[in-house]
């Protein structure tokens, strides 16, 4: 069978051009020499007077984009049946329909991109209720892509104020379009030997680097193809504090597109952000024989992987060009021609990839500065990325030598899904296995503060696929298997020597990492100095035996391999992870006994981990004392925390549970929902792991269940909610559609009220709101809160669908007469001050109320 990732970029330019072309109207005169930005819902072809395809032909253009992709799959080998790919289809056709929606102008779709483009067009689309099985969703997702490559290509061609505004991008694409012309042009004229020889380094480079390997981990699928696996990341330059002030944000970029604007580039990254990872990708997609990757930079390179931990020797020069890859143990090293290297790099058709500048002595890092300048400089025009632990090189390390300075962000909450997905399905895993681990992350605070890069993500897929769906019962044994892979194993299973020294030993990493933590909680402070820092290590070296290697070198070998901490800014110190700060400093404070100073903390939200982590710690006597503490009559939070805490402590006595179950059930599940309003205050997202439901409580209860998770109102809460949103109770159903204000307006619309029935009141503030609410197929039931114009309604609420109307406006109604073209209106409420005389306005046989007063109702035809 082929593989599905492949089908929607083997459907040929020549077909896919023809059938975007129909989804636009065409140019009049002078169209292509517009002067200001233009929506592309102004451009369709299927809305306005303009019209001249109609949802039926959406249809048919899905239809047979999905056809041709099938069909280049060859008889017999279609990765999905018929009622699959009618389902793509439909997903695909109401996703196109989304162009007549977006508002999204031309200049903005082609800085997006095709991925970020295909992303905002999908955005307002749930594909729940098409079905779609993992193979369906891969082609869906290629043919989307696919199709947003050549919308954002016809884009630059229609319209000159985008190629004005955006050149790069412009030439990008079409670039990526006539891929074959762009490798034509860069490949100069080869001898046979060396064109041979070229080859077969490529296969050796997609073999070598065409897998990942997690290290550090029991079990749990340690290989994975990377074209399955690769996840893009973003990048950004950096924050940089000068004078007391901090340089403005920079937007992000794609990760693998850092080389696509600019040909050198320094790349920092924590520990197991993902940096070795792209290097790989992007050795192979330049090795690769495929130019539909969006890449054309990479088209027709070479790529050179040089980690700095292999080619820098003690007592030895680093490597010229003709020994890269002999440096590197490349096994075809012997059969390259001689003086091949350096024809490529002349060419300007090198990819150097030097990984890993902190994996070197420090004194070595100076000389290998002037490698790298003395080689920029020999061999100008080739493509270079140089990436590090942040604290290993001062800022602008290398900006004399012309590179720009980026940074790898933390994953988004997208990237983690996709991640957790893909991970999966490289291990083989059913797909019921990720999706389980994905909601456990939603939902549980702490898993979701560790999933922020690829390195912690595959920790977790590997530790869940290990226990067979479940992750360790207690997050004391999850965060030992994070810190022995963080702190010993990752180090040691790559064979990679401490380049400034002698390792230091886990204990003692241990034991330094949870005094620094726990000075930080002590303090109530998030960063430290330097200076302080080395204090705590210079005071904490002795009893370690460690005296004589110097808190400074102590330091410096913590800061750099230990992957959990860092130098935001000069002088300054903290952790990588505030959830591993509390981890460690919950340890030490039990090693101190420090129980009184937790149980005086207990009301402050960035101790709730701290003093549940403490509990997972102590032994039992001392876990009794502190949920006796605890639970002492009066205060609701130290209640909950108590609570709470029984899933932490290892051993509690039958009658300090019974005391701490008797202070819970005065406040869970709420009695009322003033108390549930109370409740919420008091615990936060405490508390949601202590409400009951949905399952096993009545409709009552459950609607108090879910005003309470409403009144946290934060991530988790929103996780929790949506195991509520095909509960049948009414109060239940009414509370969910009144909530919607207060979460992420576009998540919510997709994840809570797309579930819930269209009879429920939905308040809408912005055009935003309205565009989701029609995403969704059009609502029974619009509050319409603050000001607003009529041509928004009008054009955006679904008349179809539209019962019940409320307008609760900053300003007079000064009419309704637009209301006409609802057909299924029913009731009208205006709450604002008003002429009683817009009523006259008002279709026949329509409920009309003017405030809370004055109620009025128009006769039947």
């Amino acid at each position: 069978m082929v593989d599905v990732t492949a089908l929607g970029a083997r459907v040929a330019s020549s077909a896919v051009a023809p059938l975007v072309r129909r989804l636009f109207v065409r140019d009049g005169p002078g169209a292509g020499l517009v002067d200001r930005p233009v929506r592309i819902s102004a451009l369709v072809s299927f809305r306005g007077e303009k019209r001249s395809v109609t949802p039926k032909d959406l249809e048919k253009i899905a239809s047979e984009l999905v056809r041709r992709a099938l069909t280049s799959a060859g008889p017999g080998e279609e990765p999905v049946d018929a009622a699959e790919a009618a389902a793509v289809k439909d997903a695909l056709a109401r996703t196109l329909a989304r162009l007549g929606e977006i508002t999204v102008e031309d200049y903005e779709a082609v800085g997006l991109g095709p991925e970020r483009f295909a992303r905002e067009l999908s955005a307002g689309v749930p594909l729940a209720p098409y079905g779609l099985g993992e193979d369906g969703t891969l082609l869906y997702e290629r043919l989307l892509h696919t199709a947003s490559l050549h919308i954002l290509n016809f884009l630059t061609q229609r319209s000159t104020y985008v190629a004005r505004r955006q050149t790069v991008q412009t030439q990008q694409l079409a670039r990526l379009v006539q891929g074959v012309d762009v490798l034509l042009e860069r490949l100069p004229s080869q001898s046979a030997e060396d064109a041979g020889f070229e080859e077969r380094y490529a296969d050796h480079v997609a073999a070598r680097y065409g897998t990942l390997t997690i290290y550090g981990l029991d079990a749990g699928t340690r290989e994975w193809p990377l074209d399955t696996a690769y996840l893009s990341l973003e990048a950004t330059r950096p924050q940089v504090e000068r004078a007391g002030r901090r340089d403005a944000e920079y937007p992000t970029v794609a990760a693998e597109q850092v080389l696509a604007g600019h040909d050198q580039v320094l790349l920092r990254g924590v520990a197991g952000s993902g940096k070795t990872t792209l290097v790989q990708w992007l050795a192979v997609t330049a090795a690769s024989r495929v130019y539909d990757h969006g890449l054309t930079h990479l088209v027709g390179r070479v790529p050179f992987v040089l980690p700095m931990r292999r080619i820098v020797r003690p007592g030895a020069e680093l490597p010229f060009p003709g020994d890269f890859l002999r440096a590197v143990g490349c096994p075809v090293a012997g059969e390259q021609p001689p003086g091949w290297v350096e024809r490529v790099l002349r060419a300007r058709r090198g990819v150097l990839l030097v990984d890993g500048i902190d994996e070197i002595a420090g004194e070595r890092r100076a000389a290998a500065r002037r490698w790298l300048r003395e080689l920029v400089r020999a061999f100008p025009g080739n493509l270079w990325l140089v990436t590090s632990r942040p604290s290993a090189v001062p800022e602008e390390w290398l900006a004399a030598e012309g590179f720009d300075e980026r940074v790898l962000a933390p994953m988004a909450r997208d990237g983690v899904a996709t991640f957790v997905r893909r991970w999966h399905r490289a291990a083989g895993a059913p797909e019921g296995v990720g999706e389980s681990l994905l909601e456990a992350v939603r939902t549980t605070s702490e898993l979701n503060r560790l999933a922020t890069n690829p390195l912690m993500c595959g920790m977790l897929c590997a530790l869940h696929r290990d226990r067979r769906g479940f992750l360790p019962q207690d997050r004391r044994s999850l965060y030992e298997a994070a810190l022995t892979m963080l702190l010993e194993r990752r180090d040691r299973e790559r064979e990679l020597q401490d380049p400034d020294g002698e390792r230091l030993p886990y204990a003692v990493q241990v034991q330094l990492l949870q005094k620094l933590a726990w000075w930080l909680i002590r303090n109530g402070r998030q960063e430290m100095d330097r200076t302080e820092a080395l204090r705590i290590v210079g005071r904490a070296l002795p009893a370690l035996n460690l005296a004589a290697d110097g808190e400074k070198e102590i330091y410096r070998a913590l800061l750099l391999r230990s992957g959990l901490l860092r130098e935001p800014a000069e002088e300054r110190v903290d952790f990588l992870h505030r959830t591993f700060q509390d981890y460690l400093g919950a340890r030490l404070a039990v090693e101190e006994m420090d129980f009184d100073l937790l149980v005086e903390h207990a009301d402050r939200d960035d101790w709730e981990d701290v003093i549940l982590l403490a509990l997972a710690h102590a032994r039992p006597k001392e876990a009794e004392y502190l949920m006796r503490r605890l639970s002492e009559p009066g205060d609701p939070r130290r209640a909950l925390l108590a609570a709470a805490g029984l899933r932490y402590a290892a051993e509690v006595a039958p009658e300090v549970r019974e005391r701490v179950e008797a202070g819970l059930a005065a406040h869970v599940p709420p009695v009322d929902f003033d108390t549930a309003r109370e409740v919420a205050r008091a615990g936060g997202d405490l508390v949601l792991g202590l409400l009951p439901g949905p399952e096993g409580i009545d409709a009552r209860t459950a609607a108090r269940v879910v005003y309470t998770a409403v009144s946290v109102g934060s991530e988790a809460a929103l996780q929790f909610l949506r195991r509520f949103r095909d509960h049948p109770g009414s109060g239940v159903q009414q509370s969910l559609a009144a909530a919607w204000p207060l979460f992420d307006r576009d998540r919510y619309a997709r994840e809570i009220l797309a579930h819930l029935p269209r009879q429920w009141s939905v308040e809408v503030s912005s055009v935003d709101d309205l565009r989701a609410l029609r995403a969704l197929g059009g609502w029974e039931h619009i509050h319409v809160r603050g000001a607003y114009r009529v041509e928004d309604l009008t054009e955006l609420i679904v008349a179809e669908r539209l019962a019940h109307v409320t307008l609760d406006a900053a300003h007079p109604v000064e009419g309704l007469a637009w209301l006409s073209a609802y057909p299924g209106l029913r009731t009208v409420t205006v709450l604002t001050d008003t002429d009683t005389s817009v009523v006259q306005q008002v279709p026949d046989g329509v409920r009309v109320q003017i405030s809370s007063a004055d109620q009025f109702s128009r006769p039947q035809g």
